[in-house]
Order: C-alpha cells, then structure tokens, then sequence
C-alpha cells in the first residue's frame, strides 16, 4: 500500500532510500537544504568499495599512539575540542576496537559491504551515470615490504572469508601500470572488484534525477522543526510544512541533533577530512585511484583534477577548517606524483558520520512509531548508500530483509 514518505537529507544515502521507496510506489518527499549530493557524498574519494570489509578501529598498539599522539600524521588529527565533544563515544570506539569486539563486528559489517556493488548497479543503469563509473579496482601504494605483507595477509583472508579479489604488483608491474609515479615504492595491492566515480556529486544528482523520474519530489530548503502529528509527523520548513505517514532520518552528521529534539541520543561523533583538486606537471598522467597507504592520503582522477583526501581529523562538526592536515599531505604527495598547481579557490571540508561501533544505523527509531534512521555510514556512505536504501525499504513495508539487520538497529545503543 502506497504511503506518503518525507526522507531528510539529499546525501547517497538519502537519495538512495528515496530511490528505493519511489520504485516501490510511494509517494516520497526529498528534502535538503543544499542540492542532492553537494555535502560529505560531493568530497569523497569517489570508490565503491567493495574491498572494505573491515571498519577502521580505533588504533591501540602502542607504535601507533605514539605516532599519532604528537599531531603531525596525514592519517588521523585531533582537536581537543572535537575529542572534549565526542569523550563519550570515542571512549566507546576504542572499547569496541578490541580484538575480541572488533572480531564480532567484521563480518556484520561484512554483510553489508558485499551488497555494494550489486545495489548500485541497477541504480547506475536507471541514472543513465555509466559515463561517471570505470570498473578497474584502485591501486594501494606501500612504501615497505613488512607493511604490504602485513596488509597482504590481511587480504588474503578478505578473500577466504568475504570473496574480496586482490593482486600483488611488485615495483615493475606498478611502474607499469602508474608510470608517472615515483620509483621508491615497494609494490602495491590492485583492488581488483571496486568501482571508482570520477565525479562523486554527480552520481548522486544523477540517482536523484532517476528518483524525480520515479515520480519523487525533491525540495531544497531549510527544515524549522520536526514534530509527531497524529499518527504521522510533520517537517516544517522554510517554503512550507510537509506531511507524512512516515518520515527517514538520513542527516549524516547533523542528524544527532535533530534526534536529540526528539528524546532519541544516538552516540554520533564526526571525522572530518578534506581535499584538493590538483593539474599535473609536464607529461604526468594518473590513470588509478592511488592510496599511499602508509601515510594516509589518496590521489584520484577526478573530471575536475587530480583530487587529493586526507585522512580524518578528530573536531567539532562545524569548527572553522584546519588546514595543515591537506598541506601535510600535499607535501608528501607531490614526491609519489608530480601535482601541478592548486586548482580550487579554497579546499573543500566535510565531515563522516561515525558510530561507536563503526556499523550504521538502520531501521526503526526506538519509541517513535513511523521515524526510520539510516546514518552514521563513517567512511562508507558512498558505498552503502544504495544497500542501505534497499535494506531499509525492505524493512519499512514489512518485508524480510536480504541480511540479518538486527546488527544494524539502533537499539543496540
């Protein structure tokens, strides 16, 4: 039975469940203060990544403490307000890092992760995006032997367990593929099955013009307040109110707040990154998604120039930018590829929507009959944002979904 549906927030995870919901003949509101795909879904690394199986942990060998504890690494940064903010959760994160918890984590994470592909593969065809996605994996540099091996191993077990696919190139068959990249380099591991997207944005505008297709309404203004109204809820905005038998939370990192209002605390907290877009010096061409694995940044081929991402940075969601991260990383960069010059006005910011234990919400909201979450995706909304608008359409018309989501709700907080 069709019902009417508002979903906030015009990210690939929002636009992906308005997708998923339109298709099955709802009657859906979209509703963003910027365009579709303009916040933390338009700065990505642009891969789906169908290799990342395993979450981030918090790091506790006490090398990487001490690596990281002087402030200086590309990888990760603090701020002590952001670490003052989020003591909660973080605390959280480092517990749930533990072997023994990490270990029950993986391979729910897993579940999801091997959705990826195959959900946005339709979703790719109805946009009408193949011009925007190339099929050929991405390339992880490492500078040391130990390191690749170690990551090697790693993968061979992803392969076991998670049917990830991966190749080893020595220092030739990368010189080969990647000429125009530095020579010190030990190897690389070609991540065989992800898909990389030269321009992040437009994916999602594409799958959001696919969702207008479907009969979806896309609104672009400022949400006032959300409300319970009868048996339904109310989203009032700048251009009007909007009603709806059901309403989906998929804010990313603004949705804690909003949830708060609501009596719901959901432990969000953000890690924050940038990037760059770059030209290229003489003849360089950079053919590959390149991660520099050992230091924590990675360059990509995007239409507007080679983009280089950071790694996270510990702050406050809206704190001003901190820009010594991106140029910490530049540095390093320009010596595995020859950048040219700067081609942006100002770097971009954005922020992830993490959870304590690195799985995203999806499901109902506890208490709140008709409110359903899908947020807190981390490093991977890009990824996950189609899997997630299936499962959780799935969900909301009382289907069984394809995996087991009980991992996933938000009770487990």
């Amino acid at each position: 039975m069709a019902r009417e549906i508002v979903v906030m927030g015009a990210g690939m995870v929002g636009v992906s469940v308005a997708w998923h919901l339109a298709r099955r003949g709802h009657s859906v509101t979209l509703v963003d203060r910027r365009e579709p795909g303009r916040e933390t879904s338009f700065g990505n690394a642009g891969i789906i990544q169908r290799e990342a199986v395993q979450p981030y942990p918090f790091p506790r060998d006490l090398a990487t403490m001490l690596r990281v504890l002087p402030n200086r690494q590309v990888d990760i940064r603090y701020r002590p307000g952001g670490m003052l903010q989020s003591a909660g959760p973080l605390l959280q994160y480092w517990q749930n890092s533990s072997p023994k918890r990490y270990a029950r984590i993986v391979p729910e994470y897993a579940s999801l992760i091997c959705l990826s592909l195959d959900a946005h593969a339709p979703m790719v065809e109805a946009a009408g995006a193949e011009h925007l996605v190339r099929k050929e994996g991405w390339l992880e540099v490492y500078r040391s032997q130990e390191a690749m091996a170690a990551r090697l191993r790693d993968a061979e077990a992803n392969a076991e367990r998670f049917g990830v696919r991966y190749r080893a190139l020595d220092v030739g068959e990368l010189a080969a593929m990647e000429p125009s990249l530095a020579t010190d380099l030990a190897g690389a591991i070609h991540w065989e099955q992800p898909w990389t997207v030269a321009d992040p944005g437009a994916l999602v505008q594409a799958y959001a013009k696919s969702f207008e297709a479907e009969g979806g309404r896309v609104r672009q203004t400022e949400v006032k307040d959300v409300a319970r109204q009868g048996s339904g809820w109310r989203v009032s905005t700048q251009e009007g109110v909007l009603e709806a038998e059901q309403l989906v939370m998929a804010m990313g990192p603004w949705a804690r707040d909003w949830l708060s209002g609501l009596g719901l605390d959901i432990p969000l907290f953000v890690k924050r990154g940038y990037h760059m877009h770059y030209g290229t010096t003489g003849t360089a061409r950079l053919g590959h998604w390149v991660m520099d694995a050992e230091v924590g940044y990675l360059l990509a081929p995007m239409q507007a120039g080679i983009r280089l991402t950071t790694g996270a940075e510990l702050e406050r969601l809206e704190a001003p930018p901190h820009l010594e991260q991106l140029a910490a990383a530049e540095r390093v960069a320009r010596r595995l590829f020859p950048l040219g010059e700067r081609l942006d006005p100002e770097p971009w910011k954005g922020a992830r929507p993490c959870t304590p234990d690195m799985k995203p919400v999806i499901g109902p909201a506890p208490g709140q009959e008709g409110l359903w979450l899908a947020l807190g995706h981390g490093h991977q909304g890009f990824t996950l944002g189609p899997a997630t608008g299936r499962l959780l359409a799935q969900m909301m018309d009382g289907e069984q979904a394809e995996i087991d989501m009980a991992p996933f709700r938000a009770e487990r907080f």
